[in-house]
């Protein structure tokens, strides 16, 4: 691939990126903590600094998200998550399990009711379950997930749980968006978001 092609292939994907969005708006409590960084300089801002805006082929984002496609990948993350754990291969329990949460997403009418281990803070829990009451095909904003818990006050900490969810589907913070409707962060990228809500609005 050509220097050309290249640079207009990482402008395309940073420009379509929800954290160029935020850097774009000088967002000062984004939805989730990250930095963007400028190759040629190697300097790293917040997305709420007054700084000049990077090329988009020239700027990147700072955070840790396993790529939802790459297999070794999300068994690092699941390695990293869980170091003294021996990961070994599936049997036919853990088969039925990955069959019905596989079923689930291409028919989220049939729900999901899985035993799930929630590891979190005090509060991040309480953000968890309330996500699982939101039905399939309505969205919920971080600040009705808020009222919802209690604290109308902590719609930042609420995002900030969604971000730390390790649980996709079964805990559906993909079904969280913004005020005005539009897409948020998501720990797994934003198309598999849209591809989750698209899928959920139809069934």
């Amino acid at each position: 691939m050509s220097t050309s092609a290249k640079n207009t292939r990482i402008a395309t994907i940073t420009e379509n990126d929800p954290h160029r969005a935020t850097v774009v708006a000088r967002d000062p409590q984004p939805p989730w903590e990250f930095y963007y960084s400028v190759t040629t300089t190697g300097v790293y801002c917040r997305p709420s600094r007054a700084a000049r805006f990077p090329k988009p082929e020239k700027s990147g984002v700072n955070f840790n998200s396993p790529s939802y496609d790459d297999p070794g990948s999300l068994a690092r993350d699941l390695q990293d998550q869980f170091p003294r754990a021996n990961l070994t291969g599936g049997n036919a329990s853990f088969e039925r399990l990955a069959a019905k949460v596989a079923g689930f997403v291409d028919a989220p009418a049939l729900g999901l009711d899985l035993p799930l281990d929630v590891r979190g803070t005090a509060f991040q829990p309480r953000v968890w379950q309330s996500l699982r009451k939101i039905p399939v095909g309505p969205t919920a904003g971080y600040m009705d997930i808020a009222k919802l818990i209690g604290s109308p006050k902590w719609v930042r900490a609420v995002a900030q749980a969604c971000g730390a969810n390790a649980l996709a589907v079964a805990i559906p913070c993909h079904r969280v968006v913004r005020s005005h409707g539009t897409l948020s962060g998501y720990r797994w990228g934003v198309e598999p978001k849209r591809a989750l809500l698209h899928k959920e609005a139809h069934a």
